[in-house]
């Protein structure tokens, strides 16, 4: 049973609870029925009124209605007044029935359904919607939406509005927008947008052996490829019949007609002439003031069924059935799909997920193999055998790893870390590393070819220079109100007013710069100069801030550690099953300082998004191109540091400068009592490890929690009464503006969580083979995720273009040059392999190639009684095991003993570790780098095939347009010869109605 809300005049809100037969194909605008009004009478109950009221009352409704079927004035003001004074007449219960059928009866007689895209008349189809609540007391709201849709309409469009009275709400107007044929036409052509003129004639084989092995993973050929392909150029409005237009309403396909009407809102004012005030324009400072709520394309139908009516595409439900659904994570992407509905920067940005998605599976298979390595060898581990053993382990006693509050231990108390350490510290650490490298090339490589065969099929091949010339910002046409002549073009072009910070600076710059203002057509330089200095001050200050925070992080780690292991001496945790024996004051320490850091990291983030979109905003970019590679950087300089920053401290500088007994090193001197951290015997890898796993999978869970979880409870709450309603009555625009906005960075924050990701699996890859797997398994619920929420839970976005994935591609370049540098340090650095290897090769005591005696060999030894009181624990701290007998201590360092000539200083053994430490880094990164730049020369950017249809377009496009021009000169002088009274020029194209083109490029 439905519950229907509706609204009549000024009356109240009418609710009502009809049959089971009152549903939704009878319940509104059926635009197929032949008899609307007698469907909607049929099977009606009013059993909560007396009998003889139902009967007087459905009687009259009867007549009334049947009456407004058949008039073809029901419309009129007199039949207006007579149906409202019948009503008037009625009381209770009786008039609000007969309020909601009036309402429902002039429904029926649009013979539409609320739930369409199209306007009344069923024609002409909605592009655009703009929403707003009409309050009191904003007159001078009022006053910009009458001057702006006044504006619209001067420029061509088309507005219906929807009255408040049939809003759920009862208080939200609803203005539609139409663009016609001559707008399209017009906007088209100002645009440079791409249209068919002629099939595709070059035959496609790209058919691979053994296709039939892909069948399960494939779409339907209709989803995969919805519209057949063609050649094609630049729209021009003065050839219109060069192109293959078949039927103008539908030509252009809705992503370029909302593409069309938000490049006229963008750049409409919303004042009159006469106020001169240029900056009042663009309908995104409309949505900032508050006059109107909310400006979306629509939807073509509800995602999870078709729309009824036949002239509706339903590609929303296409995409939905076959590709926002997790059960279809095995399935290709309809990317064709994806580009016809919402764009080609959306479509780019999953082409470009997907990719690297099954990229992802070739490094996830061989750092599960690595990672197996680790465990099949876990027997063959000799030195964690020896910490492990009670015959050495047991019996080497080691320094406090803290001043006063830690007390001495023994070796195999590490014994657990120790063998962890070994499934990520082995030679397939390092073959998996050099393997990274390489895989990170191919990926940028293939990827560049991907996307060279997407800018091809997608009509993108020339769109860079289109882009930098024709999508100008609306706020950097409204800044710059000066015109001058630009000396390449010799056309008109804007330059930045002369502001206040301008004229500053002309006290500290000399007039050379003034006269360089006034002949290039940019920002001024003194103007850029104010505006970067500022820009580039508040990014490094947030950085600092980052910095500051995690130097808090080491601090707590230093201080917190000495409690966990005066908590820990006696071994409290060991009560506790399976992770009991694991829980080490080291182990307690970098979870607890990892859990915290990335609490930090939130924070940070929550709070530099706001900074970074008002610094990039003041800087004033010409293009949104460069608006987004301004805040791209931005964003990501930021994000690298906080993402970054506590892994790089515990790969390179933990446990580095340590010192020893006697003279350790101190973070902020010894007066901070702040003594440096130690690794463990075992190495610092398995800690690198602990921090990589918390912050990429709390990440990742936390990014999917935002994406998924938030918006649908806010889409949840926000429709939760609308909900009840019937389809025909819950019209499309109140449903589309009761999702959220995916908002003109939506994608932005997309593209940096996978980048981070992709980070994460580069630069610190040598620690944990798995995190590609991690990665796999995240991306593919991601793909998902991401066409989940885009296709139910947010508004349609404006279609845009994009040919690349733009800044993104240098940054991903620029990490994976750092990852070969990382991951060789870490190699070298962080882990014990080339220790262990030179211990092997040179210091082995029987000449064997084996790591017997290596634990021993790798700690220096220090006499208890040299320990100064201020590093020697309190009383109560030793362990019940220790006593006087107990002489000397070890501690990890390659040292001379005590009494030896040079003691306490490096032992030869050290500078052949620190020089093959060297020669590692040297020659890895030499071996990577070579091998990447041979592969990337190997493969081409632009697949041979593309390169060919390219050419093979541009010159059809040359020829066919020189074979048009020749035939129209051939008609035009015909036509002269045959009708020399007429003195009209020849027309191409048909005379229409004038109207004001928005655009500085015409």
């Amino acid at each position: 049973m439905h519950r229907i809300t509706g609204r009549a005049g000024g009356d109240n809100l009418i609710e009502m609870s009809p049959t089971e037969s009152f549903n939704d194909d009878i319940n509104g605008y059926n635009q197929h029925a032949s008899s609307s009004t007698g469907s909607f009478q049929q099977g009606q109950s009013a059993s909560f009124l007396t009998p003889d009221v139902c009967v007087e009352t459905c009687e009259s409704l009867s007549a009334s209605l049947a009456s407004l079927a058949s008039s073809d004035h029901s419309d009129s003001p007199q039949f207006e007044a007579q149906t409202l004074e019948r009503i008037s007449a009625l009381t209770g219960l009786s008039r609000k029935r007969a309020l909601f059928l009036k309402f429902r009866s002039r429904i029926d007689k649009q013979q539409q359904s609320k739930d369409s895209v199209f306007f009344r008349d069923g024609l002409r189809r909605i592009d655009f919607v703009l929403s707003y609540v009409d309050d009191k007391a904003g007159e001078r709201k009022q006053e910009r939406r009458r001057v702006y849709e006044a504006n619209l309409a001067k420029v061509g469009l088309e507005l219906e509005t929807e009255d408040k009275s049939e809003s759920e709400d009862g208080k939200t107007y609803f203005v539609k927008i139409h663009a016609p044929w001559e707008v399209l036409a017009t906007y088209a052509d100002v645009l440079k947008i791409k249209v068919p003129f002629k099939v595709n004639d070059i035959p496609d084989n790209t058919e691979m052996p053994m296709n039939w092995l892909s069948t399960p993973f494939r779409l339907p050929e209709t989803i995969m490829h919805p519209e057949p392909d063609f050649f094609t150029a630049p729209f021009d409005k003065s050839k219109s019949d060069f192109f293959l237009i078949d039927d103008k309403e539908t030509f252009f396909p809705p992503s370029n007609r909302n593409r069309i009407v938000y490049y006229i809102l963008s750049r409409c004012s919303y004042l009159r002439e006469e106020c001169g005030d240029k900056d009042k324009k663009g309908i995104k400072r409309l949505l900032n003031n508050g006059t109107y709520t909310a400006a979306f394309p629509l939807h073509d139908c509800r995602y999870w069924k078709k729309s009824r009516d036949t002239h509706c595409e339903s590609e929303r439900y296409s995409l939905y059935k076959h590709w926002a659904r997790f059960l279809f994570f095995f399935k290709e992407q309809p990317l064709n799909l994806v580009r016809k509905y919402y764009g080609e920067k959306i479509g780019i940005y999953f082409a470009w997920l997907g990719f690297y998605t099954e990229m992802l599976l070739f490094a996830a298979i061989v750092g599960t193999i690595c990672f197996v390595y680790g465990v099949l060898t876990y027997d063959e581990n000799e030195w964690s055998k020896e910490i492990c053993s009670g015959e050495i382990g047991g019996k080497i006693v080691m320094c406090p790893l803290c001043d006063k509050k830690c007390g001495f231990w023994k070796l195999n108390s590490t014994c657990n870390s120790s063998w962890q350490s070994h499934l990520f510290d082995n030679v397939g650490t390092v073959f998996f590393a050099i393997f990274m490298g390489i895989w990170v090339t191919l990926f940028l490589e293939l990827w560049k070819r991907r996307q060279a065969r997407l800018e091809y099929e997608w009509d993108l091949v020339d769109f860079e220079e289109e882009q930098q010339q024709l999508q100008l910002r609306p706020e950097y046409e409204t800044k710059c109100s000066n015109r001058k002549l630009n000396r390449i073009t010799q056309e008109p072009e804007w330059v930045l007013s002369r502001t206040a910070t301008d004229l500053l600076a002309k006290l500290f710059l000399c007039w050379a710069t003034v006269i360089l203002w006034e002949m290039e057509p940019y920002l001024p330089i003194t103007s850029k100069c104010a505006r970067l200095c500022l820009s580039g001050a508040t990014v490094i200050f947030w950085i600092s801030l980052i910095i500051a925070c995690i130097i808090g992080v080491i601090a707590y780690r230093l201080a917190v550690y000495a409690a966990f292991a005066s908590i820990m001496k006696d071994n409290p945790t060991s009560h506790l099953q399976v992770v009991g024996p694991y829980i080490t004051p080291q182990l307690a320490t970098s979870v607890t300082a990892s859990c915290i850091n990335f609490v930090i990291i939130m924070i940070l983030n929550l709070m530099y998004e706001r900074v970074a979109v008002w610094i990039t905003d003041m800087e004033i970019p010409k293009t949104h191109l460069e608006y987004e590679n301004k805040l791209t950087v931005k964003m990501f300089l930021f994000q690298f540091v906080n993402y970054y920053s506590s892994c790089f401290y515990v790969a390179f500088f933990k446990g580095k400068f340590v010192g020893y007994p006697g003279n350790y090193a101190y973070m902020f001197g010894r007066w901070s009592k702040l003594r440096n951290e130690e690794c463990d015997p075992g190495g610092c890898l398995i800690e690198l490890t602990t921090q990589l796993v918390i912050v990429m999978t709390g990440k990742q869970v936390w990014g999917n929690i935002q994406e998924a979880l938030v918006p649908w409870l806010m889409n949840w709450w926000g429709s939760r009464k609308a909900r009840k309603h019937p389809e025909s009555i819950y019209s499309r625009w109140e449903q589309d503006n009761d999702l959220q906005s995916f908002g003109q960075l939506g994608l932005f924050y997309e593209y940096l969580e996978m980048v981070i990701q992709f980070g994460f699996i580069t630069l610190f890859v040598a620690s944990f083979p798995l995190a590609p797997l991690l990665a796999l398994i995240n991306n593919i619920i991601e793909v998902r995720v991401d066409a989940w929420k885009l296709t139910t839970q947010y508004r349609r976005p404006v279609a845009a273009k994009a040919h690349s994935i733009g800044a993104w591609e240098e940054i991903l370049s620029g990490i994976a040059v750092l990852s070969v540098v990382t991951n060789a340090f870490i190699v070298a650095f962080t882990s014990d392999m080339i220790p262990r290897l030179v211990y092997m090769y040179a210091y082995h005591p029987d000449g064997e190639m084996n790591m017997k005696g290596y634990i021993n060999n790798s700690l220096s030894m220090f006499n208890i009684s040299a320990i100064p009181v201020a590093n020697s624990p309190e009383e109560g701290e030793n362990p019940a095991w220790f006593n006087s007998s107990i002489t000397t201590c070890r501690y990890r360092d390659f040292r001379y003993p005590s009494g030896h000539e040079k003691q306490y200083s490096h032992t030869m053994q050290f500078w052949h570790i620190l020089a093959a430490k060297l020669a590692f880094i040297i020659i890895m990164e030499h071996v990577v780098f070579m091998v990447k730049f041979f592969v990337a020369w190997m493969i081409p950017d632009v697949p041979s095939d593309v390169r060919a249809r390219v050419k093979r377009e541009r010159y059809l496009v040359q020829e066919y347009l020189h074979n048009y021009e020749v035939d129209k000169l051939k008609k035009q002088l015909t036509h002269n010869n045959c009708s020399n009274d007429c003195t009209c020029p020849p027309m191409i194209y048909p005379t229409l109605s004038k109207h004001e083109v928005l655009s500085e490029c015409l």
